[in-house]
């Protein structure tokens, strides 16, 4: 007695398609794209600088501390500092320590950006 064929059906990968479709879709939609900024880099250079009457501020920024003129403050507590009353120009000499890691110094700079005034230079470490 001959077996009756049994018939292939063939897959359709339309649906395969739309469903790989809609979830590029909904992961595009749903994921968040993190904005990079800038920070703008000016180089030191040797030879003499504009006179200002104004005593430059020294920042030493450790791992786990910032001291403005011997004085520990915050990072998020600058803004209450004597940076606030900074004349137009005034030096703010940032002193690193070995350990500083770039997103510390980043992390300096973006919130030296609210004090305008000031003439931010980076120490060699």
């Amino acid at each position: 007695m001959a077996r009756p064929r049994r018939r292939r059906n063939r897959l359709s990968m339309t649906s395969l398609i739309d469903v790989i479709f809609l979830l590029l879709l909904f992961f595009m939609l749903t994921s968040t794209f993190s904005k990079f900024s800038e920070i703008e880099l000016t180089a030191a250079t040797s030879g003499a600088g504009a006179a200002v009457e104004a005593k430059p501020f020294f920042l030493q920024l450790d791992v786990d501390r910032l001291r403005l003129n011997g004085a520990t403050v915050s990072l998020d507590r600058l803004s209450a500092s004597p940076l606030a009353e900074a004349k137009e120009g005034t030096p703010l000499l940032v002193s690193l320590s070995d350990a500083v890691d770039s997103q510390r110094l980043a992390d300096l700079l973006i919130a030296l950006r609210a004090f305008p005034a000031l003439r931010v230079t980076v120490l060699e470490g």
